[in-house]
């Protein structure tokens, strides 16, 4: 059996950003506001919304701000993001994931991208890679009531492509956060990406159905 929809993680999955950089890129405008963090700390949220983050990461520090705060602490997260995505060489496929859109979209397959991160955020993304033909849709964290762990990108992703039965969807994904977001949907397969930034035995105590070294073994899954 393959499935009708296969939804990707974008950052750690798909998308090849360097080392921890959304991570480090929380940190540093959490430490520019005068809160420092660890930065294996912002290291386990992601996945998840990146305002969630903030809150959890600060409230980690004993610190509680309101949202306004919160709200400027995520723009400079995001003006960070968004010049790293736009201007750094170092953004780039991770090797295999255009083969395995190929591959999957010729099966019939759609293939659709979410993630934690904001609209503007993975727009950029997408624009830098030239994705735009490359994939049949993508959902953003700010676009729905609940980012992940919830199953709301989800149930929107199949709700566009006229997908009934999450049986037939996949989650893919390097993170504890996409990985119970698939559970959360009762996706037939929840596949852990163990390249990313999560190891297989850290997202072997996750919910899933397979672990997999990389995007580019994926297909074999569906033979």
């Amino acid at each position: 059996m393959k499935p009708e929809l296969v939804v990707f993680d974008m950052a750690g999955t798909t998308v090849y950003d360097g080392e921890y950089v959304v991570a480090q890129c929380l940190c540093d405008a959490l430490e520019a506001a005068g809160h420092p963090v660890p930065l294996p700390s912002a290291v386990a949220l992601m996945g998840i919304p990146k305002p969630i983050a903030i809150r959890q990461l600060l409230g980690e520090q004993g610190v509680t701000l309101p949202e306004p705060r919160i709200a400027e602490l995520h723009h400079d997260f995001i003006a960070r993001m968004l010049n790293y995505y736009r201007e750094s060489p170092d953004v780039a496929p991770i090797a295999g994931t255009e083969e395995t859109f190929a591959t999957l979209r010729a099966a019939g397959i759609k293939v659709a991208l979410d993630t934690g991160f904001s609209r503007d955020i993975a727009d950029a993304i997408i624009e830098r890679l030239n994705w735009s033909d490359k994939i049949d849709g993508s959902v953003t964290s700010d676009e729905v009531e609940n980012g992940r762990p919830y199953p709301d990108m989800i149930y929107a992703m199949m709700s566009r492509f006229g997908v009934t039965d999450t049986a037939l969807v996949a989650k893919v994904g390097d993170t504890p956060s996409d990985l119970q977001e698939g559970h959360a949907a009762n996706c037939g397969w929840v596949i852990g990406v163990t390249e990313g930034t999560h190891t297989a035995e850290q997202l072997s105590h996750q919910p899933h159905t397979h672990l997999i070294p990389s995007v580019a073994t994926l297909p074999a899954l569906f033979q």
